[in-house]
């Protein structure tokens, strides 16, 4: 008797991008919690989206804070913070988190494939590409750095196109470059990655070489490009103060310094050993390569170890960066060996794939769920243990009068819940408050020489604060403040001389 091998039609079959996009849709949706929670930003960028949408404008002066009312302000998120508040209006938290999720999918997608193409690897891409997932994990949240995410890789791709000499209309990168600016501060990374290829270029010309893919005139070419993607940047709604309050802010050792996410990673920390890893691995594949490497990558890598060494906040765009290199490396190192034919061979199959359906029909489903699931809706909230829920339903109902001094994290959320009723003293846009009002705020928190003096200077009736905070501590013994509300996480106190509610 004889038998048939029984196969399945490849078009059933999903390809490796497809099963990397569905499984990170899914893991991120499933932390939608701590997106949400990890810091208080993503209440001001809701608050300022709603503005916009109810508005119809883009504010360039404070309206949210009752200590710098009127300011300049930089909305260098504008465009980011009107696609949340669309997007919360629309579905609210479940419809933020499903958002987050699929932009950090698509991202890590189209970085596989950019890592593929250099390699011609997938399942070492695919490593790679986890890995990177991982190393960039520790900053996941609600906030619009995460279209930068995505901005960088697509930027990334055009850059490498560039390089290889395959043809690449000017408008892209220009209207790459527009909606970024307009989206996150972030921008100045695609800046950074230019100039790497810049210099490549450059360097060979210096070189006279002539085996190169640029010539003279493209090397202008591309000169000429990177002027007209800085005048692009001019196209926002305060101009070339945008760069102005960039560069002031991360050149302020005071403020970068008092930024957790800015601070240097914490390698005793198990969330920061996917980014040693990959530090370890570039450093063991830049001594084993027997072929150069190409000036505009040894930069990237240099740079950006520098970077994300620097500051824990870049290590995703670290990540982003090196997962094509590494995986182009990874190939050379693997040249000639049994592994890499048997990568061929599930290359050619994954190419026979001709109709990968999964990732579309996966996405409508992960949809359909995540916006219909009650579970979803009520676990996908700002957590009563993180954020004064309960002390603001009460100021809600019982209105004190007068100006708030409220505790730095909990500002975002406050502006959510309380403005345009209230106004805060600060909340997490330091490079907007600046080093002056912060180190006020550091006074008060801490009860320095002074701290007094700068509750009446700003007219403070009542404060929101932790209900063990020294400061919270201090005016339940002061007679001149009483405090009517106190839970598990926030109490709230008034001057004896506001008006009780």
């Amino acid at each position: 008797m004889s038998t048939k091998k029984l196969s399945l039609p490849l078009f059933v079959l999903p390809k490796l991008d497809e099963i990397l996009y569905l499984a990170i849709v899914i893991g991120v949706i499933g932390i939608g919690t701590r997106l949400l929670n990890q810091d208080g930003d993503l209440g001001r960028h809701l608050t300022l989206g709603f503005y916009i949408l109810s508005s119809r404008t883009i504010p360039t002066r404070d309206l949210f804070s009752h200590t710098l009312h009127g300011q300049p302000l930089t909305p260098h998120e504008w465009l980011a913070q009107l696609i949340f508040a669309l997007v919360h209006q629309w579905a609210g938290f479940p419809g933020i988190t499903l958002l987050v999720g699929v932009i950090i999918a698509i991202t890590w997608l189209l970085i596989y494939r950019q890592a593929l193409r250099a390699s011609q690897l997938p399942l070492t891409s695919l490593a790679v590409s986890l890995l990177s997932f991982a190393a960039a994990s520790l900053h996941f949240l609600a906030r619009p750095h995460v279209f930068t995410f995505l901005l960088l890789t697509i930027w990334l791709g055009m850059l490498e196109r560039f390089r290889l000499k395959h043809p690449l209309p000017f408008w892209q990168p220009l209207l790459l470059m527009l909606i970024w600016v307009n989206t996150h501060g972030a921008f100045i990374a695609g800046f950074a990655c230019f100039a790497a290829y810049w210099a490549e270029y450059f360097w060979e010309h210096l070189k006279g070489r002539k085996d190169i893919p640029f010539t003279r005139s493209q090397l202008a070419t591309f000169s000429s490009l990177g002027i007209l993607l800085f005048l692009t940047t001019l196209i926002n709604p305060v101009g070339i103060r945008l760069w102005r309050t960039s560069l002031e802010y991360v050149t302020n050792r005071y403020l970068i310094s008092h930024t957790q996410e800015y601070l240097p990673p914490n390698f005793q920390s198990p969330t920061t050993w996917p980014f040693l890893m990959m530090i370890l691995l570039s450093l063991w594949l830049s001594m084993s390569q027997k072929q150069a490497i190409p000036i505009a990558h040894r930069l990237l890598v240099v740079g950006w170890t520098a970077l994300a060494l620097s500051s824990a906040r870049n290590i995703p765009l670290y990540a982003l960066v090196l997962t094509p290199v590494l995986s182009e490396q990874l190939s050379s190192f693997l040249a000639e060996t049994p592994w890499k034919n048997r990568e061929r061979q599930l290359l050619d199959m994954q190419a026979k794939i001709k109709f990968p359906i999964w990732a579309t029909l996966g996405s409508l489903v992960i949809v359909s769920l995540t916006l219909s699931s009650p579970w979803l809706k009520e676990r996908n909230q700002f957590d009563p243990n993180v954020f004064p829920v309960q002390a603001t339903n009460w100021i809600a109902t019982y209105s004190p009068k007068g100006n708030m001094m409220n505790y730095f994290p909990w500002g975002g959320y406050l502006l959510f819940r309380l403005w345009p009723e209230y106004r805060v003293f600060i909340d997490g846009q330091t490079d907007f408050y600046g080093e002056k009002l912060t180190r006020i705020y550091e006074t008060i928190l801490s009860l320095d020489k002074g701290w007094e003096f700068w509750l009446d200077n700003y007219q403070i009736s009542w404060v929101i604060f932790p209900r063990d905070s020294a400061l919270i501590t201090t005016l339940r013994q002061d007679p001149d403040w009483e405090c009517p509300y106190e839970d598990h996480l926030a109490t709230v106190c008034l001057r004896r001389n506001t008006i009780r509610p």
